[in-house]
């Protein structure tokens, strides 16, 4: 009897993510059939949508929002219930959503995976007992994870980072400098503000602050500034040069980067690049932040190592001298720049060589072919 799986997704790098377990089930398991909540990377993958998540990445606790995942969520629920009948949901980040919506699938006796789980680790730590009660395994992607998960007694399996498999090889620095018009004898320090207003509004002057501070000491070097693809054509008033959607080619050709806060600190490890990471938001947000919060660090590489590798200017801390003094340092201070490498080398070991959606697959077609025993 042909086994059928059904994949949530609420955000497009889930999305991007999942294709590939999707792709790599099937190759396993040519007869599965799979649907999904998701977009045009489950879609290209030959995955049958559900639905379109192209909505769900609304940001807020609007009414609206609130009303659209609930109906949502209870559509989703009714069809598997009583159409669809999966033989395993895969649950795939999106935590606020996919946490609703396992007691809902638990209710239904429905065997519900967790890929990319939410980031428990670093803050609301109750949401464990959601988790316990209502997810059957989870595959985590950070080695230090499956000890939170095991003192809780959840049914977890590490299968590594997906990002190790699916960032991009480097820029050809010569090309991309030549594309831009860069200096080829100059430095390039690249600067990333984030991808939300709110972001734009609370760090790039400290950022652009933090660029003028380094172009009055020094000529040897040139800015650029990274402009996400969500973000309107002027969301940038300065004189800095900037440049959107080639994200993974500025991190990759920079020889040092100003980074808020994300994964895109991951992905500056990966590239070997040495970098800064700030943030700064609303104060009433930090201060919720600030009694959530499990831990300290806030850089990727930082946790994963548990070692101080990547500095760190967060909220009050977030000051334009600061950060220039600090970049110069990285250009010119070979040991810091070393110590950055090093650490960069064993972040990059410790999240495994493994293939992580290849990993994934693999678990979920193994509990397939044992519910058909």
């Amino acid at each position: 009897m042909k086994k059928k799986v059904f994949i949530i997704t609420g955000e497009v790098s889930g999305d991007k993510h999942a294709s590939g377990v999707a792709r790599e089930l099937m190759l396993l398991n040519p007869d599965v059939e799979i649907e999904a909540v998701g977009g045009e990377n489950l879609r290209k993958a030959g995955v049958k949508l559900f639905h379109n998540h192209d909505k769900m990445g609304a940001v807020g606790l609007s009414p609206s929002v609130i009303f659209n995942h609930f109906r949502l969520g209870l559509k989703i629920v009714n069809y598997l219930k009583n159409v669809f009948k999966p033989d395993i949901v895969l649950l795939v980040d999106y935590g606020a959503f996919n946490l609703s919506i396992s007691k809902h699938l638990k209710r239904a006796g429905i065997k519900t995976f967790y890929f990319i789980p939410p980031q428990i680790w670093a803050s609301r730590k109750w949401r464990l007992r959601t988790v316990k009660k209502n997810v059957d395994k989870v595959l985590t992607i950070f080695p230090f994870e499956g000890e939170m998960y095991d003192k809780e007694g959840i049914d977890n399996v590490y299968v590594g980072h997906p990002l190790v498999k699916e960032l991009p090889p480097p820029a050809d620095k010569a090309e991309f400098f030549k594309r831009h018009g860069f200096d080829p004898d100059k430095k390039l320090i690249s600067i990333f503000p984030g991808s939300r207003a709110f972001e734009i509004k609370f760090l790039f002057k400290i950022f652009e602050k933090a660029a003028k501070i380094i172009g009055k000491t020094r000529n040897d070097v040139q800015f650029a500034v990274s402009h996400a693809c969500n973000l309107p054509d002027n969301a940038f008033k300065t004189d800095l040069k900037t440049i959107k959607g080639e994200n993974h080619a500025l991190l990759s050709a920079s020889d040092a980067l100003i980074l808020a806060s994300g994964t895109v600190a991951l992905e500056a490890a990966l590239y070997k690049t040495p970098m800064i990471i700030s943030y700064r938001g609303p104060l009433f947000f930090y201060m919720v932040y600030l009694i959530v919060r499990s831990i300290k660090k806030a850089c990727l590489v930082n946790i994963i190592t548990g070692k101080d590798i990547v500095p760190e200017f967060l909220m009050f801390d977030a000051k334009a001298e600061k950060i220039a003094n600090k970049i110069i340092d990285i250009l010119d201070n070979e040991k810091e720049k070393m110590l950055q490498l090093t650490g960069f080398e064993e972040t990059e070991r410790l999240l495994s060589k493994k293939h992580c959606v290849k990993e994934a697959a693999k678990i979920i077609n193994e509990e397939l072919i044992k519910k058909e025993g």
